[in-house]
């Protein structure tokens, strides 16, 4: 089967809303919010009915990590499950994320972006707090082992996230660029030691944020934008799957413009992105018009087919 550039294209993104019209273009996939799911089986019909859309089979995404970020609470009545620093410090993370997990499967859901695996160094981290595992470096790798090996072994797809480290963060990436002004040597110590860990576990995706990180870029560059970044992730840590960005509407990112954004993030090695609406699918087309007349962007796209490909041969259903 011939796969057009521009389905190649639809396939490096994943957007929330109602996006029934990208599917049927070979959109990657769809992401759910709370606002999707009201019950268990008007989210099992929901996701059922967008799969049968596209012809390679879709990502069908979560931010599902417990506590505060768990979009399933209009189905449980409000909050059900801990957030991942109690969950572990309770001694119940391993029973919990199989009950996350077979909740999700049951659902339909292929992938999760979680654990989430900052190591919360700044006490007054505004983002990430109880998300993390923990501020001890080894905990947080032992979190991440459990939680991905039970993604795995119950067939979602963990995303480990936000490369390269969130932890030491003063401000909300969701509202304005954050700046992580340590040295390489002290994120290898800390920050990129989990990732590390989670990479040679077996790591499938990565999703990278939207931090100004002083150590890979000395201007106000996004690492979900910079070379520098991804290329260390690449080469020095040695990732070979699927990097995707943290949503591409916030703060973080949004500024540096809509289109220019996706086209600088494509060239840096991104291989997706996260959009949280439907309004989005512009740019993909946006994009595609540069493609057309910049082989640097179509050799970066064919690339990224090539990885997303092969993380859903390996984990979907592809005939």
């Amino acid at each position: 089967m011939s796969i057009s550039l521009k389905t190649k294209l639809y396939q490096m993104f994943i957007l929330g809303g109602r996006c029934e019209d990208a599917l049927s273009k070979g959109l990657g996939g769809v992401i759910f919010f709370s606002d999707d799911i009201n019950s268990a089986n008007q989210f099992k019909s929901l996701i059922s009915d967008m799969k049968v859309l596209s012809e390679i089979p879709p990502f069908m995404s979560i931010d599902q990590e417990g506590g505060r970020v768990e979009r399933t609470q209009n189905i449980h009545g409000g909050k059900k499950y801990l957030s991942a620093k109690f969950a572990f410090e309770k001694g119940i993370l391993k029973e919990q994320t199989e009950e996350i997990a077979r909740e999700l499967k049951s659902y339909g859901i292929n992938l999760n972006f979680a654990p989430c695996i900052d190591v919360n160094t700044n006490p007054n981290n505004p983002i990430i707090g109880e998300r993390a595992f923990s501020s001890d470096v080894d905990k947080v790798i032992l979190g991440e082992k459990i939680v991905s090996d039970i993604y795995r072994k119950n067939g979602i797809i963990p995303c480990v996230k936000h490369y390269p480290g969130h932890g030491d963060a003063n401000s909300d990436s969701h509202l304005t660029l954050p700046r992580i002004d340590l040295s390489i040597e002290e994120m290898e110590k800390f920050h990129i030691k989990p990732f590390a860990s989670a990479v040679r576990n077996g790591a499938e995706m990565v999703m990278i944020a939207h931090l100004h990180c002083t150590c890979f870029e000395k201007d106000s560059i996004p690492t979900s934008l910079s070379r520098h970044a991804i290329n260390y992730l690449r080469n020095t840590i040695g990732f070979s799957g699927v990097t995707i960005s943290d949503d591409m509407i916030m703060k973080g990112v949004s500024d540096f413009g809509e289109v220019e954004a996706c086209v600088m993030g494509i060239k840096a090695g991104l291989n997706m992105f996260i959009y949280r609406n439907s309004e989005s699918v512009k740019i993909i087309e946006d994009v595609y018009k540069l493609a057309l007349k910049d082989s640097e962007l179509q050799e970066k796209i064919e690339l990224s087919f090539e990885k997303i490909i092969k993380l859903k041969r390996n984990n979907l259903i592809i005939c």
